[in-house]
């Protein structure tokens, strides 16, 4: 028989609950490469190009080179495929999906040739800026178990406790008859093993029941995306001074789902007949907006060369976590007569009534863009970008009124680093009508080498994977075709990059080898007028 846990809790008690992590942080903080099939097609590097609505969102001044409106929209089919290997065993996931990528809209007013000021645009921009599809899958023999994260967590708490300064035990609240779940300092991963009897308590604090090294299984499937909404003023001072605004607005649409389990060797009989399974849900909603300065010079007026440089402030989030989840547990118990046997009992911790949510506010790092862009002739155009933003400065905050979130900020601090983006592009017109383009990607790893999800002790968070990316590499080409008035491209990216993945913190635990690969293809069409 097996014993459920389902944790449901209304809104009144999460005031002080945190959820937040660093991985959480990231992954909101970094996007991808997205927009038009051009764009793609040429890695990105358009800042100083410019010309493309997608620069809209990485060099705003980009769109005072535009002489006349434009009207364009983009779709796309991706491939993302991941291979985990480890314990001797190797697992692939595929997710193939198609999205709506972009529409976008320019309006360009010609203000006279003699004059300073040659062209007024206006322009607005949807794109979707990041997809979170994902599935990853791993089982085999674990070096240490998630119980002993469970412990962790149930300790710090005990010893806040003892010391005076205001934590809280298990133990303690457990026999006075609160639901551990709708006590604020209490973190759900301790408080969902514990009812489980995944731990027991034991003289200064908890410790397992059991020995030996556990068959762990997992799989985690993500979904959804961020979306962004960008509104332009650029102007165009003598066809040599381009400057540019954007502001854009961000929704944000995240979801997760993962399953951990582990059988369990006893410390006496050493069998396997002990388990538990914890599933866990998990999901992001919110808004955030920035502001996007942009800078396009061409320095020698007989020379079609010219450099760009952007400042995007931090995307300001307020962000809605939800969290719930359910652990199913079969474990051996000593009863009167010191006899072993398998619990047979049922325990629901909610009524059912309610989700679990916690608001909190989140602040990106700052961005830094500086791009080169140069033509020969009518054939050849050339782009080269660099960008940088610091993850180590992400920051979160309790909404409205509550102060900083210290704990979170700081590990951010801790484990994050600064990432430097490289993206070169070339784009060849075969004929007037027909172009080719080209171009590659290179972005450093934004994660520390000692980098782990640490859950604070009163997190409600049950889902302890993480995965610490390495570098990324990406591959671009691109077609298009150019009329009189009507358009067409096409564009191609692949990812590569390798992951170090785990299942939970443990100091024993190797990490399991993940490599991402994803390949998309992008379509755009658009008329000038």
């Amino acid at each position: 028989m097996k014993k459920y846990i389902i944790i449901a809790l209304s809104l009144f008690f999460l005031g002080t609950l945190n959820a937040q992590t660093l991985y959480d942080g990231a992954d909101l903080s970094n996007k991808g490469l997205s927009g038009t099939a051009r764009f793609v097609g040429m890695g990105g590097a358009m800042g100083a190009l410019g010309g493309d609505i997608s620069t809209i969102g990485s060099n705003p001044a980009g769109i005072g080179i535009y002489r006349s409106n434009d009207v364009m929209t983009s779709v796309s089919f991706s491939t993302h495929e991941i291979e985990t290997k480890y314990d001797g065993n190797k697992f692939s996931n595929t997710r193939n999906r198609a999205h709506f990528d972009n529409f976008g809209i320019v309006f360009s007013n010609n203000m006279g040739r003699y004059n300073t000021l040659r062209f007024v645009n206006f322009a607005f921009n949807y794109n979707r800026a990041k997809t979170f599809y994902r599935t990853r899958e791993m089982n085999g023999l674990m070096g240490g178990s998630q119980v002993d994260q469970m412990i962790t967590q149930a300790n710090n708490a005990y010893d806040i406790d003892e010391n005076g300064n205001g934590g809280y035990d298990l133990v303690e609240y457990g026999d006075a008859g609160y639901n551990l779940f709708d006590v604020n300092g209490i973190g759900w991963l301790s408080a969902i093993g514990y009812e489980g009897f995944l731990f027991d308590p034991v003289d200064g604090g908890f410790g397992a029941h059991w020995t030996g090294k556990p068959q762990g299984h997992f799989y985690s499937r993500e979904s959804g995306g961020i979306n962004q909404y960008d509104f332009n003023l650029s102007f165009n001072l003598i066809d040599r001074v381009y400057l540019g605004l954007s502001i854009g607005a961000y929704d944000v649409d995240y979801k997760k789902y993962s399953f951990y389990g582990e059988n369990l060797y006893h410390a006496d009989t050493s069998t396997s007949d002990e388990n538990y399974d914890l599933h866990s849900n998990k999901w992001i909603d919110g808004a955030g907006f920035d502001f996007k300065f942009g800078l396009i010079v061409r320095p020698f007026e007989e020379s079609p060369f010219r450099f760009g440089v952007a400042v995007h402030t931090p995307t300001f989030y307020k962000l809605t976590l939800g969290a719930e989840s359910m652990l199913s547990s079969t474990i051996y118990l000593v009863n009167n007569q010191n006899q072993e046997v398998l619990e047979n009992k049922r325990v629901y911790t909610s009524d059912g009534l309610g989700r679990m949510e916690k608001d909190y506010r989140l602040r990106t790092p700052w961005k830094f863009n500086l791009s080169l862009g140069h033509t020969i002739g009518s054939q050849l155009a050339l782009g080269a970008e660099y960008e940088y933003q610091d993850n180590s400065s992400i920051n979160f905050k309790h909404p409205s009124g509550g102060g900083p979130m210290d704990h979170e900020t700081n590990v951010a601090s801790e484990f994050l680093k600064g990432v430097h983006t490289l993206r070169l592009g070339a784009e060849y017109n075969i004929i007037p009508q027909f172009a080719f383009r080209v171009g590659y990607n290179y972005s450093t790893t934004g994660f520390e080498k000692n980098a782990f999800k640490e859950l604070a002790t009163n997190a409600i968070e049950t889902d302890t994977d993480y995965a610490n990316e390495e570098a990324l590499n990406r591959f671009t080409l691109g077609f298009g075709y150019r009329g009189k008035s009507l358009y067409g491209d096409l564009g191609y990216q692949f990812n590569h990059y390798k992951e170090k993945f785990y299942t939970f913190d443990h100091k024993d635990l190797q990490s399991a080898s993940t490599t991402n690969s994803k390949s998309q293809v992008v379509v755009t069409v658009g008329l000038r007028f």
